[in-house]
């Protein structure tokens, strides 16, 4: 177990000079808030090991940093520590993160903090330096699994992501696992579901030891208040009738193979004859059932309603599903209100990315993403996004919300648009929206039953202009 407290033992003259580790170059332009030194301190309570699930916008990087520079103090100093055997006599950190554009964010991070740029690495597609901070993917590392053996502490990046369904990135714990007990281990996330057990090898060998949700940093004013504003609209006389036709086909499917859950029928994809091509069936009515939530036309003319008269020329980030309903979103703006828009997607390279996050604000306003910007991203300022309901994944929601809640002197509150459609499911988005915000789902209920006439797509907006 390391061992928190220095060493008091005198160094001989002719012992050769402390080593100067990497991260101890650490050093923040700012002191850490009390609940970053808290979490820090959490950590190291519960053996150098554990998860810190902080709200996007509240610090978790630095957290990461400082833990691993605490880490690092403490190993060096233990008592009667030999430090020869160290890795290379240095404290060699592995920062994992699920997306090459975070190696650079967070290289870029280290070098304002202090750390010589030539004593960090980045470990990804043909990029292969390993230094003393290697800032390596998730699947590079498991191409390379010395990358973990040799390393005296591993940060997890986005742990939730490594869940046991995730069969590939997992890989990364069995090997973790197998390694050095004693290995300091933190793991990052902004939210992770402790009753789904899909997480339960992430809590087992990371369990939470701090949380600092989105209540939380509001309340103490380190994040501004999301403020959800609900929009309803219906489908098309048409689109219904497609929708009640898939349903009712998933429905009959679904109780003639005694399951609904897509897993099972999966597995009876491969068992041929009738089955199979009902499960298929099943699948492709799932399908084009959820395409059609997804462009629905009421729901794209609703966020073209919200740009075009409430936030014109403000920065605003809308979430949606797929690249097909974000493309018509984009066509809609560009035809019925003359108004341009950029969408941005995992297929861009970093390079046309950073040129559109740069533009943005000054040569157009909407920015339409399809997933990509969820997780990680450094974004310009922002506190409006839209978002296009039908997710159901709570991670996804929490990071869509963290992009625009980031504090900053002219921002108190972020405005969170959440368009769904009314009898689907997607309602069920709306509640998890508001989980994730802590808003009294009682109030906002009422809200809705009072304003319901006036915020439709072709209505009078009137009652929204409090929060613009």
């Amino acid at each position: 177990m390391l061992n928190s407290k220095p060493s008091t033992r005198a160094s001989s003259p002719t012992s050769p000079p402390p080593i100067i580790s990497a991260i101890s170059s650490l050093k923040f332009p700012f002191k850490l808030t009390k609940d970053q030194t808290e979490a820090v301190d959490a950590w190291i309570t519960n053996g150098y090991k554990g998860s810190i699930i902080y709200s996007t916008g509240t610090g978790k990087t630095e957290i990461a940093f400082e833990c691993a520079k605490r880490a690092c103090e403490a190993l060096l100093h233990t008592e009667g520590n030999n430090v020869s055997d160290i890795n290379n006599n240095s404290f060699n950190i592995l920062f994992l993160v699920p997306r090459i554009v975070l190696v650079q964010q967070n290289i870029n991070r280290l070098t304002r903090y202090g750390i010589p740029q030539e004593r960090i690495g980045a470990y990804f597609g043909e990029r292969k330096e390993v230094r003393e901070i290697t800032i390596s993917t998730y699947q590079s590392t498991i191409s390379n699994l010395d990358l973990i053996n040799n390393s005296d502490m591993i940060i997890f990046d986005e742990v939730h992501l490594v869940s046991d369904t995730a069969t590939t990135l997992r890989k990364v714990f069995d090997f973790v696992t197998a390694a050095d007990p004693k290995k300091p281990l933190l793991g990052l996330t902004a939210t992770i579901d402790e009753q789904d057990p899909k997480y339960n090898t992430i809590l087992s060998l990371l369990p939470p030891v701090r949380r600092y949700m989105i209540k939380d940093a509001v309340k103490d004013k380190r994040l501004a208040r999301p403020v959800v504003i609900p929009i309803k609209v219906d489908l098309t006389y048409n689109e219904k009738k497609i929708y009640d036709e898939c349903s009712a086909k998933i429905r009959n499917i679904s109780m003639y193979l005694n399951t609904s859950d897509p897993k099972s029928i999966s597995s009876l994809l491969r068992t041929g004859g009738r089955t199979a091509g009902l499960a298929r069936a099943w699948f492709a009515n799932v399908k084009e059932r959820k395409n059609l939530i997804n462009c629905a036309k009421n729901k794209l003319l609703a966020a073209v309603d919200i740009i075009a008269t409430k936030h014109s020329s403000e920065r605003i980030m809308v979430f949606s599903e797929t690249i097909e309903s974000i493309q018509k979103l984009k066509e809609m703006l560009r035809q019925n209100k003359g108004i341009e828009s950029m969408l941005i997607e995992s297929k861009l390279k970093s390079t046309e990315r950073q040129k559109i996050l740069a533009q943005w604000g000054k040569e157009f306003f909407p920015l339409l993403s399809v997933h990509t910007l969820e997780i990680g991203y450094d974004v310009p300022e922002v506190r409006v996004a839209i978002i296009l309901a039908t997710s159901s994944n709570m991670n996804q929601i929490v990071q869509r919300i963290g992009r625009t809640i980031r504090k900053t002197e002219r921002k108190d509150t972020a405005l969170i648009y959440t368009i769904y459609l009314s009898e689907t499911h997607d309602a069920s988005t709306l509640k998890m929206v508001r989980k994730a915000t802590d808003v009294d789902t009682r109030e906002h209920e009422n809200k809705d039953k009072k304003n319901r006439r006036t915020i439709s797509v072709s209505g009078n907006n009137d009652n929204l202009d409090r929060y613009c």
